[in-house]
């Protein structure tokens, strides 16, 4: 049985081992970046091109996008070159951790069209996205999101449906809360092992095996210890979810203070040229560097 075509925007630390492993379980994907450059790999490994959105949406079955922020995931759905100028049937999948409210325009103008839309944000970083380990959290029509399992699998080891339009959404928000705090909490952790003079790494192993592990302190604090600040999810990609989690969550009334002042924390992170490291940076600022 022939696999759908498969429309790809966004070829960055996450979305370039997507493809890969759509490609690995026989789907033919078509992608779309900016700059074709960064997409040079992926075509020598059997990825064809398209010159834009509208262009690749028009050969495409399933439209799939990761990318920077809502302003981006916005352009190439309902810019005058984006997938919706273009596609009539077929379902649309934005991945991009974005505001909920995004994810219900674009369902409704792509209802609009006949095509189905998706909010389908990930979790589990470049290394999910590398073995296709990824949580996926998904709103939309449930019709939709039965057709697309496979294609889910492909990527992620979990997919949850979670209702309708912009729930994806949500889900993501509530997972980037809990990360917010326990990246502090782990930083913490580390900087008092360290000035305690203790053996920080062992302590790491140790506490990771008990009530306080997590993936962060499992994946990351090494890194932190390391003085490695190279990006699975960069610092600026984190503030933009922050900002969007703190919005929505003052829309519904909510005070947050735990994940504002990660937020601020990052902020000044940010604000010291930090913008373009991994989130375990946060360190830094324990250590005063």
């Amino acid at each position: 049985m022939a696999r759908e075509k498969i429309g790809f925007i966004g070829t960055g630390v996450m979305g370039s081992s997507m493809v890969r492993n759509l490609m690995k379980a026989g789907y033919p994907v078509s992608v779309y970046t900016r700059t074709k450059e960064k997409a040079k790999k992926l075509i020598e490994e059997g990825a064809a091109w398209s010159a834009s959105p509208k262009e690749l949406a028009k050969e495409a079955d399933i439209v799939i996008s990761i990318v920077g922020y809502p302003k981006d995931v916005e352009e190439i759905y309902l810019g005058a070159e984006g997938v919706l100028a273009a596609k009539e049937g077929g379902i649309v999948i934005d991945m991009t951790t974005s505001s909920p409210a995004l994810a219900k325009k674009i369902f409704a103008a792509a209802k609009e069209r006949g095509v189905a839309a998706l909010d389908a944000p990930v979790s589990g970083g470049d290394i999910g996205a590398r073995d296709a380990t990824l949580a996926i959290m998904v709103g939309g029509e449930r019709e939709a999101f039965e057709r697309c399992k496979d294609l889910f699998a492909a990527m992620g080891k979990t997919a949850h449906y979670f209702g309708a339009a912009g729930s994806g959404q949500f889900v993501k928000m509530s997972n980037q809360i809990a990360i917010a705090s326990n990246m502090l909490g782990v930083a913490e952790a580390m900087a008092y092992a360290k000035k305690s003079g203790l053996d920080a790494e062992a302590v790491q192993q140790t506490i990771a095996g008990g009530a306080a592990g997590s993936w962060s302190l499992t994946n990351l604090a090494p890194k932190m210890l390391a003085g490695d600040w190279s990006p699975g999810f960069f610092i600026k990609h984190f503030l933009k979810d922050m900002r969007i989690a703190v919005e929505s969550a003052e829309e519904m009334g909510l005070d947050l203070p735990g994940l504002k002042l990660a937020k601020k924390l990052y902020e000044e992170l940010s604000a010291r040229g930090m913008e373009d490291c991994g989130t375990q940076a946060i360190f830094c600022w324990y250590e005063g560097e």
